[in-house]
């Protein structure tokens, strides 16, 4: 796939994409489009060799492998569908001051300011009961700007510009309308009227999340920069996602798109939780074979990396700056923050090498935290050899963050040829 229409997909994906769940719904899409067959983790597997699978969990992860005959040598991408965003609560109406708000809760490391006066909507997915007293799961995406967190004018606040901070419980609230008559459920029965659902009675429970309408876009001069909400890290996972829909049968490889790891990825769906682990033991059903399994593959771990800032080059190591559309950024940390290896990394390497694709080192400052991904976390758990990349980005965890347009394809040109 050419450069142009791999990006003109990855902006439909990440548009397409405002949850996790959304986000996992066209993921796998995509994988039934390629000729995978779904899996039912509640029923027994009967896998085919020459056979392409897929499962989720959650509605919020999922896993796509290949299944060759005799096959052990995978190699394995692993990202996330979570992003930092603005979760609304249970109960979050407020009517108060001639409006009425939502309360609403920080969901992992969110850069707060630039959530202010942008054009919101609401997506994620409601239970609720059918007419039959079914409990029924839907996802919804109202699409339309309905919300707006207003900032405070300047003035009336003298410290605007100098030192002002924000409360994230009384400063966040979204503004939805100045209607007195607003019912929450009622607001919630016509989203799910517009996704198909008709037969909504009581609403029983909701996990819903704020995001900025505006659409993904290219920018810059010429089209240097892939400017979106959430390319950390839908952007990985649109790579892994093509990746394996690119590739033959026979070709060992899977793909793994975790939830909450934004949030430690300690839960179900998480990479901290058994997901994989459980899906791996079912494919290689057999002890031995698991362990010549583990032993034998790789895990590439796709997350977004720090480019150097032209603002705030202080910030980084001076010899290992990544820079945007210079190449995939190879992360390493010698406290294991990062779980990359010098056999992990050479191998990589070597491969995008060949290619003549570039690569670029990241190393925090010493005196500085580093962040952590899924890949030590997967490491620890199975065992296997894992090495972290990342495209160079601006604004991690802002509404809106900066890729270059060059690098994703240049990861997914290497993914293809890892083996």
């Amino acid at each position: 796939m050419n450069k142009k229409d791999f990006n003109e997909g990855l902006l439909g994906f990440l548009d397409a994409s405002p949850t996790p769940f959304h986000a996992t719904k066209n993921m796998s899409a995509m994988f039934l489009n390629a000729g995978f067959k779904e899996l039912d983790e509640s029923v027994k597997w009967n896998l085919r060799e020459g056979e392409k699978y897929f499962v989720t969990r959650n509605d919020s992860s999922v896993i796509a492998f290949t299944y060759p005959n005799g096959e052990k040598n995978y190699t394995m991408l692993g990202a996330h569908t979570d992003s930092p965003n603005f979760r609304l609560k249970p109960n979050p109406v407020v009517k108060a001051h001639g409006v009425v708000k939502l309360m609403v809760e920080p969901y992992g490391g969110i850069l707060l300011n630039p959530w202010f006066d942008r054009d919101l909507s609401i997506a994620g997915r409601i239970s609720y009961l059918d007419t039959q007293g079914e409990i029924k799961e839907a996802l919804i995406d109202a699409k339309k700007a309905l919300a707006v967190i207003p900032s405070l004018a300047i003035h009336l606040d003298e410290f605007a510009n100098k030192e002002r901070t924000i409360n994230k419980q009384t400063h966040t609230s979204p503004v939805l309308t100045t209607s007195d008559d607003f019912e929450y459920d009622e607001f919630l029965k016509w989203q799910l009227s517009k996704a198909g659902i008709v037969d909504a009675g009581e609403i029983l429970a909701t996990e819903l999340s704020l995001y900025d309408v505006q659409k993904a876009s290219f920018l810059g001069l010429n089209d240097d920069f892939i400017s979106s909400a959430r390319l950390d890290n839908l952007l990985s996972c649109y790579v892994g996602m093509l990746s394996i829909c690119s590739i033959e049968e026979d070709r060992p490889m899977l793909f793994c798109a975790s939830d909450h790891e934004e949030v430690g990825s300690a839960s179900t769906s998480g990479a901290a939780g058994s997901f994989l682990e459980d899906t791996l033991r079912r494919v290689f059903c057999d002890y031995e074979g698991f362990l010549q399994m583990i032993s034998a593959s790789t895990m590439i771990s796709c997350d977004n990396a720090h480019a150097i800032h032209p603002n705030y080059p202080d910030k980084h190591d001076q010899n290992h700056a990544p820079m945007i559309n210079k190449g995939v950024v190879i992360k390493i940390n010698s406290n294991q923050r990062y779980a990359s290896s010098s056999q992990s990394i050479s191998k990589f390497k070597s491969v995008a090498s060949r290619l003549n694709e570039p690569t670029q080192y990241f190393v925090a400052k010493s005196d500085m935290g580093c962040g952590s991904t899924i890949g030590p976390i997967t490491a620890t758990r199975l065992g296997l050899k894992t090495l972290d990349v990342g495209l160079p980005t601006y604004a991690m965890h802002s509404i809106r963050e900066l890729a270059g347009s060059d690098d994703a394809h240049s990861l997914y040109k290497i993914i293809l040829e890892h083996r």
